[in-house]
């Protein structure tokens, strides 16, 4: 029957789909789905409406610093994350865990055979033109433009350096632009989980 699956964690850069698929695996496992973004967000997103905080950030730090600050923020971030992760596989409720700050090295210890670990991963021009369509970046003006491309310009360094160290720690990498491939992977999980759940009743009714 093999491990009960209890936990999918979903990594994976700025508007790469991780919600997305988080919702559709936590609706199709029928269980609980938890977002990083939920427990803290840095700074944010510097549309639709831009806070001054977060456009002083984006306009005076350089892009070295503002992606330094991104990873300062996911190691901040993770002995809340590890704690929740080791919360869920001891409850034995199964559990669907996604955001940023689930970087691959992080993560990578966690998965076995009751755990899968998943990289969400799209090529620079897919996310590029997501970001700009959903920041209204042809309305912007100059000034809403830089700022969208620095935020822009982050993300897509996060999107490279998470799929590097996915392939470093042997993490699961699905293409995010592919349809197909996040509808596969849906169903792999749902009948992985249905077939052991199948396989349980039957050992108990033994």
């Amino acid at each position: 029957m093999g491990e009960i699956l209890s936990g999918v964690l979903i990594a994976g850069s700025s508007h790469v789909g991780k919600t997305t698929l988080a919702k559709r695996l936590s609706e199709a496992l029928g269980c609980t789905m938890i977002s990083t973004d939920g427990l803290a967000r840095h700074p944010g997103r510097p549309w639709p409406e831009v806070r001054l905080p977060v456009a002083e950030y984006y306009e005076r730090l350089s892009p070295e610093t503002i992606y330094w600050f991104l990873r300062v923020h996911h190691e901040n971030m993770w002995p809340g994350l590890k704690r929740a992760i080791e919360d869920g596989i001891a409850a034995g409720r199964r559990f669907v865990l996604e955001g940023s700050a689930l970087r691959p090295e992080f993560v990578a210890p966690f998965i076995s055979g009751r755990v899968v670990g998943l990289c969400l991963h799209a090529d620079s021009d897919v996310l590029r033109e997501r970001m700009r369509a959903e920041a209204g970046y042809q309305e912007a003006g100059e000034a809403g433009r830089s700022l969208i491309d620095k935020f822009i310009e982050r993300s897509l360094r996060d999107n490279s350096e998470m799929y590097r160290a996915a392939q470093e720690n042997g993490m699961r990498i699905i293409d995010a632009a592919e349809p197909r491939a996040l509808a596969d992977i849906v169903d792999e999980l749902v009948r992985r989980a249905s077939s052991q759940t199948s396989a349980k009743s039957g050992a108990e009714d033994r």
